[in-house]
């Protein structure tokens, strides 16, 4: 500006008024920052248009077409046998590929079809155009009629454009999308594994089988919605996608609570032995046993938590199955990271025995006091002897720093799954009938044992590994199939040893 007001000084005195102010405009708007100012302005107006556009799309998407009446009778609408104002109609546009689905489900009310669910993650939960409780009345400018499976099908197949005319359940305005998943992130960090296989195309129960979700035995699922008391909406952690719906807890136990269980009448107790001749009988406290019987596992809320080493390795499996091997094999291979109990007993040491080597040689008083005193994990008697693992032996080995490894009863799992113990739980499962015979004989030709099994006990044993299994498998982190002893033991090694690099899903219960 100074500039121009020096050329100015510098003309000569003939020059005209008009030429003077024409000389001034042209100066200042030649100056280099009247023009920056002039772009900003520019600018700065092509926002406002571009906001008022975006704004007025806002609008049309969100809020209800108000066109003036042209008559009285254009002014109202019948649904459901009531007058209900033209304004309250709206008109919504949806683009969408063929088979894809909208992630939402009907109900039939008042012979009308309306939104009962919006799954999480879906099309129209994204968009948010549609709330529960709206009522379809026309697509594609045909009515919808009442039936839920219909609708669902036509909109399945329908690609491109789709028009929907809906009767919305509320008039007020539209509360922005993020709002609702802010409130959805406050209570959707829920994650479960699952207990049990689910396929929905198998279920007569659920409102909409392709809404549902498919998920099998030891998945891990991220429940993103549970205001349905019967239908929880979750989706998968390892795959993603959008929600779908599964079962509820309590739907589910409804339907197991009358399923009798396999062991009902089954005689003794999986885990235990009839005749006290064969072998001595380990056991809990009844009312633990009791427990197990009546107890349904249906979802167990689970954390991810970063790689840690577990403080106990908990073999479990039918007797004769090959747990003892393995456990004597890892803690003489890995001294350092692995080791055991060393069992009590009340009968009087041998000659050759000193305590604390085979067995810790204990009063049977004494035994009899810490058994009613709940200080052992199990305990037996056989041949009018006590034995039994205390609990503190256990927690000895693991102050060591190493992994304390357990082959235990099934029943022992309801004390030790806690976030005292820390169980990795394995279970070795018995090969068919077969393979274990031909095993057996393996180990009999090669002088490794004398004593024989018949067909009849090896059955026995793979009928118990599958009964264990049944009852217990939801306590499992890993089963393997002892049809190879070598084998087995290199995949045990394997999984124990990803526990120290890869992230694992413990019990809540571990973390908070």
């Amino acid at each position: 500006m100074q500039q121009v007001l020096d050329n100015l000084t510098d003309l000569p005195p003939s020059t005209g008024a008009e030429e003077i102010d024409l000389i001034f405009l042209k100066g200042i708007m030649e100056n280099p920052i009247v023009r920056s100012l002039a772009k900003a302005h520019e600018r700065l107006e092509d926002s406002k248009l571009e906001a008022s556009l975006l704004e007025a799309h806002d609008i049309v998407a969100s809020k209800c077409y108000e066109s003036p009446p042209s008559s009285p009778e254009m002014n109202n609408s019948s649904v459901n046998n009531q007058i209900v104002p033209v304004d309250a109609i709206r008109i919504l546009g949806i683009h969408k590929r063929a088979g894809e689905p909208l992630g939402v489900t009907f109900r039939v009310e008042n012979n009308d079809l309306v939104i009962a669910r919006i799954l999480h993650g879906g099309m129209i939960d994204r968009q948010g155009l549609l709330h529960v409780g709206d009522v379809i009345k026309e697509v594609n400018g045909h009515e919808v009629g009442n039936n839920p499976k219909e609708l669902q099908e036509l909109l399945k197949s329908i690609s491109g454009s789709v028009t929907l005319k809906i009767l919305p359940s509320y008039r007020d305005n539209i509360i922005p999308q993020q709002i609702f998943l802010q409130q959805d992130e406050l209570h959707s960090l829920v994650f479960v594994k699952c207990h049990f296989d689910y396929n929905p195309y198998n279920d007569n129960l659920i409102p909409c089988k392709e809404a549902g979700l498919k998920f099998s035995k030891g998945e891990i699922l991220q429940i993103v919605n549970r205001e349905d008391p019967n239908w929880w909406q979750a989706s998968h952690v390892k795959e993603g996608g959008s929600a779908g719906l599964i079962p509820s807890q309590f739907l589910e136990e409804k339907r197991k609570a009358f399923v009798r269980r396999d062991w009902d009448n089954s005689g003794p107790f999986c885990g235990t032995i009839s005749s006290k001749k064969k072998k001595k009988m380990m056991y809990l406290t009844t009312r633990n046993a009791e427990f197990d019987r009546h107890e349904i596992q249906i979802y167990e809320e689970v954390a991810k938590m970063p790689p840690f080493q577990r403080k106990t390795l908990v073999l479990i499996g039918a007797q004769g199955v090959g747990r003892r091997s393995l456990k004597n094999r890892f803690i003489v291979l890995n001294p350092t990271k692995f080791g055991t109990t060393v069992p009590f007993t009340s009968r009087k040491p041998r000659d050759d025995e000193k305590d604390g080597q085979a067995y810790r040689f204990v009063s049977r008083a004494e035994m009899e006091t810490d058994i009613k005193a709940g200080r052992y994990l199990e305990h037996g008697e056989y041949e009018g002897n006590l034995y039994g693992t205390k609990i503190d032996s256990i927690l000895e080995v693991v102050q060591t720093g190493r992994t304390c490894i357990l082959d235990v009863n099934p029943q022992a799992l309801k004390i030790l799954r806690t976030s005292e113990f820390m169980p990795y739980v394995v279970f070795i499962a018995a090969p068919e009938l077969e393979t274990l015979r031909a095993m057996h004989k393996a180990v009999v030709d090669a002088g490794i044992t004398t004593k024989l099994l018949t067909d009849t006990d090896l059955k026995k044993t793979v009928d118990e590994s599958a009964r264990i299994q049944r009852a217990y498998s939801h306590y499992f982190d890993l089963v393997i199939v002892n049809d190879n002893l070598d084998k087995a033991f290199e995949k045990l090694q394997t999984a124990t040893e990803k526990l120290r690099t890869e992230p694992q899903w413990v019990p809540i219960s571990w973390v908070y």
